[in-house]
């Protein structure tokens, strides 16, 4: 990390259009990096309050209900089978939502305060290239300024698709902008997309007691995750009760009296459905469509995406675009990376993105966590590999914790013993993958996370376990080593 006293000249203005898990992140840490210089730094975000998509919108409200969801869930039978006693809960919608706003509004707050701390300036309203160096922004009340720039940090994020089959109207077909806002629990919700989003929410509502119809047309749901994974997903999303309906193609959604007729089409031919909700969550599209890139010498592909270079640099040098303007994947803390890198650069740093592990968590109940190569990756690239896994029913914590659903996978080169991919299903996986990312970050073996010594009795062991399984050496699971090792470990070439 460079001090301010380290920095080459820097440019006087940076502007940040965007102020979500990336823009923000970035001018923070711009700040940081030019404090005492002449430096100003201006932040431009349509919305009135900061964090974009990811704290306004998706990944904290989301958590926020999908948490509370769980507490009502545990109140029932699960606390019953402990031995606790209590009467039915009930649930008040709208207040849950007002917790989570809370939340929303507090973390919401604290980026204001960081941003004031820092002194980096704000401006509401929406930006436009008019050439390389200069932006229009509109503002709320409709008035124009332009706004002149030395450097520029594209962060606009992205929105959801919409699709002809399905009109959004915000009422009954809906995105997940307005999906963590009902007041209301639907009785039948149709989630189009068996994807990241579309499932979180999905589970969510059926905790809370909506029937769930998810429709996907490709074969499976989670599509481009690890198979095994997926499929033990599928088995416990059904036997929960929600319906997943693969293979399956949306025919059209049409909205009448508050109610939403939804026609599919399977294998077995045409059928329709009634909804009191339908959540269409195909996918997300960059945010550079309104930007007039073309002013400012920038051409994004036919997806809208930036193209950029290791330092996050678009076609203008002086010009950088992070997070989901530039490529998959759409990820929170993958924007938040690159905007520190981008933010080092732009404070006369030579920083570049270097990352071997982006982690990726679906926060279903259980949840899936996932770093590296899936097995299919790995044997589509031609490596040699071998496999290890080991199952959350065979940990004392996660049955202390009554959560014996799920597994963890690592996959190594058979040669070199390198993790390749670390892929688990099981409570609080999200929490426990980023010690996988760390090991292949840094280049470590099956056999370095096996010989690390884990707290017991706790949810990290399993990793450890299936480490153990990749050389046929884990305890607790009743597979004898297809021969007998030289030694308590193996020996590696």
């Amino acid at each position: 990390m460079r001090s301010p006293s380290d920095l080459s000249k820097t440019a006087q203005h940076s502007v940040i259009i965007g102020a979500g898990p990336g823009g923000y992140v970035a001018a923070i840490r711009l700040a940081q990096l030019t404090a005492g210089t002449d430096h100003k730094i201006t932040v431009i975000d349509k919305a009135p309050s900061f964090g974009g998509v990811c704290l306004n919108w998706g990944c904290i409200p989301s958590k926020s209900l999908i948490h509370a969801a769980s507490v009502y869930e545990s109140m029932g039978d699960e606390a019953a089978l402990m031995g606790i006693s209590t009467s039915k809960p009930t649930v008040d919608l709208p207040k849950m939502m007002a917790w989570k706003d809370g939340i929303v509004k507090q973390l919401t707050g604290g980026i204001a305060q960081l941003f004031k701390t820092h002194g980096i300036h704000t401006l509401q309203g929406e930006a436009t290239f008019k050439d390389a160096n200069t932006l229009s922004i509109k503002k709320p009340d409709g008035s124009i300024e332009s706004l002149a720039f030395n450097q520029c940090l594209i962060a606009t994020g992205s929105s959801s698709i919409a699709i002809p089959s399905a009109p959004l109207d915000g009422d009954v077909v809906i995105t997940s902008n307005e999906a963590v806002n009902l007041q209301a629990i639907p009785k039948h919700l149709v989630v189009v997309g068996g994807g990241v989003i579309g499932l979180e929410l999905g589970v969510f509502y059926h905790k809370l007691g909506a029937q769930v119809t998810v429709v996907e047309m490709q074969s499976s749901i989670l599509p481009g995750m690890d198979t095994e994974i997926v499929k033990a997903m599928t088995r416990s999303l059904k036997k929960r009760g929600l319906n997943i309906l693969t293979n399956t193609a949306l025919q059209s959604v049409s909205v009448a009296k508050g109610q939403a007729t939804v026609t599919i089409k399977t294998d077995a031919g045409t059928e329709t459905m009634t909804a009191d909700k339908v959540l269409v969550a195909v996918g997300r599209k960059p945010n550079t469509g309104s930007l007039n890139l073309s002013a400012a010498g920038i051409t994004a592909d036919a997806k809208g995406f930036i193209p950029t270079d290791d330092q996050l640099r678009t076609g203008k040098r002086h010009i950088f675009a992070i997070g989901d303007t530039t490529k998959p994947p759409l990820l929170a803390h993958k924007a938040s990376k690159e905007g520190l890198v981008a933010a080092a650069v732009m404070a006369g740093g030579n920083d570049r993105l270097d990352v071997r592990a982006m982690p990726a968590a679906v926060f279903t109940d259980p949840e899936i966590a996932s770093v590296g190569l899936t097995e299919a990756e790995a044997i589509a690239k031609g490596l040699p590999i071998k496999v290890g896994t080991f199952p959350f029913a065979a940990s004392g914590r996660a049955l202390t914790m009554n959560a014996p659903e799920g597994m963890a996978k690592i996959i190594a080169h058979a040669d070199t013993d390198e993790i390749l991919g670390v892929h688990m299903m099981g409570a609080h996986v999200a929490d426990l993958i980023g010690e996988a990312a760390l090991g292949i970050e840094l280049g470590a073996t099956a056999e370095d996370l096996a010989l690390t010594v884990h707290t017991h009795p706790t949810l990290a062991e399993v990793l450890m376990e299936a480490a153990e399984a990749v050389h046929n050496l884990a305890i607790h699971v009743a597979k004898p080593p297809s021969k007998k090792p030289a030694s308590n470990t193996p020996a590696l070439v």
